[in-house]
């Protein structure tokens, strides 16, 4: 099927995803599943294999690339004596490890609660009823278990209640940013295919990029000045995944709306990965999940980028498809480690900008300082050439909404 992916990669993927918390692996394989079996999800003789291998390994954790239900979790620990992570418990630990900012911890918690709720099963003696007080004379009281529920549901709430007070705050500072005339563009891609370092190429900025699974998390943004006088304000974001957590997308939904408000978004896809054309389906199916249809094509430039670990075969068989491709949906292929590519990525953006925004031509009186100040702030000033006559015959470019508001200030040629 177009777009899916190998065991093996999967496997890969979830080794790496293991090494992305510091977890030393010392086995991994492939469990070919005809059924699910609700208590253990893999069948008696499996469990007592791997049981087998957890003993003589003498592991402490067993990660599980798929989503265990609370009673198999449960269960497995029991017949192995040791940790069961399933794959969101796993992106869970990562995402907590990562999580810097007071908007990324309050996200990470959030979702790991929700998945905490769901684990509260009757498997320990101190989950057993107890006994009431405080007037209620020794009658049934309130399980541990449901004690825990409701703790975990007070948390819940009060950073739902914090991260609306975030998300309100990011509102105000996207707002600003609508005021001044710089266009957002939003880098997206699956984690590892090198969105921080084309971050830190483009803005010469230092985030931290590493080759591994969710090296950041939290958003950084950095105004970027583009070869043709052009200003952009450059948004990198979390990295996405195959089999993404649903409650991942929600609790991340405040920090993806950059993504969302983007002028342009920049796909960044590692060409170099043997499974690259599944990554793509599982970027697009979180970005139509945000509401954003990458196929379309008018917000959304690919890029194919770590071409330096490309054979020249495989570069030449690339820019051949990418040249067949029209030019509104043309990809650009970069390296981000060389730079190469980057001045044709660069100009693709401000073309892709232009396309958004309106051309109006000016005369503003020279003396009028205050209104050719407004136009700084409020648009993109192509050129500006002083006439004898003490008048300013000027070109802006403007977003659609101020447009009208431009020509009702000034005088259009």
């Amino acid at each position: 099927m177009r777009g899916e992916r190998s065991a093996e990669a999967k496997l890969d993927e979830a080794v790496g995803l293991a090494h992305a918390i510091d977890l030393d692996v010392v086995s991994s394989g492939i469990v070919p599943l005809g059924d699910i079996r609700p208590a253990t999800f893999v069948g008696k003789g499996k469990v007592e294999e791997i049981a087998g291998i957890v003993k003589g390994e003498e592991a402490g954790i067993v990660v599980m690339d798929c989503a265990l239900s609370p009673v198999q979790q449960r269960n497995l620990e029991r017949a192995w004596d040791a940790k069961v992570l399933d794959r969101t418990g796993l992106i869970l630990e990562i995402f907590g490890r990562r999580a810097h900012t007071r908007e990324g911890s309050l996200q990470v918690e959030l979702a790991h609660l929700t998945y905490q709720k769901s684990r509260l099963v009757r498997s320990w003696t101190h989950l057993e009823r107890q006994r009431g007080g405080f007037g209620f004379l020794g009658g049934p009281g309130e399980s541990q278990l449901e004690t825990d529920r409701r703790l975990i549901e007070e948390r819940i709430a009060r950073i739902e209640n914090d991260l609306e007070k975030v998300k309100r705050t990011r509102k105000l500072h996207r707002d600003s940013r609508k005021r001044v005339p710089y266009p957002i563009v939003a880098l997206v891609g699956y984690t590892n295919a090198g969105k921080s370092t084309l971050f830190n190429r483009l803005t010469q900025a230092r985030v931290l990029s590493a080759d591994m699974l969710f090296a950041t998390l939290d958003p950084t943004l950095r105004a970027v000045d583009l070869p043709h006088g052009a200003r952009m304000i450059l948004s990198d974001t979390v990295g996405f995944i195959s089999d993404l957590p649903t409650m991942l997308v929600a609790a991340f939904r405040a920090t993806l709306e950059e993504v969302i408000e983007a002028d342009v978004i920049l796909h960044v896809r590692d060409v170099s990965h043997e499974d690259a054309e599944a990554q793509q389906h599982d970027v697009d199916r979180v970005l139509r999940q945000l509401g954003i249809d990458a196929e379309q094509g008018a917000r959304v430039i690919e890029v194919w980028n770590k071409i330096d670990r490309l054979t020249a075969a495989d570069r030449e068989r690339l820019a051949n498809l990418a040249a067949r491709q029209d030019a509104e949906n043309r990809p650009v292929p970069v390296s981000a480690i060389t730079g190469e590519g980057i001045d044709r990525l660069t100009d693709a953006i401000e073309a892709r900008i232009a396309q958004n925004r309106i051309v109006v031509d000016l005369v503003v009186d020279g003396a009028d300082g205050a209104g050719l100040s407004w136009l700084h702030r409020n648009t993109e000033v192509l050129s500006r050439t002083d006439r004898d006559d003490g008048k300013v015959a000027m070109s802006v470019r403007a977003d659609p909404a101020k447009v009208e508001a431009v020509r009702a200030k000034f005088s259009a040629v």
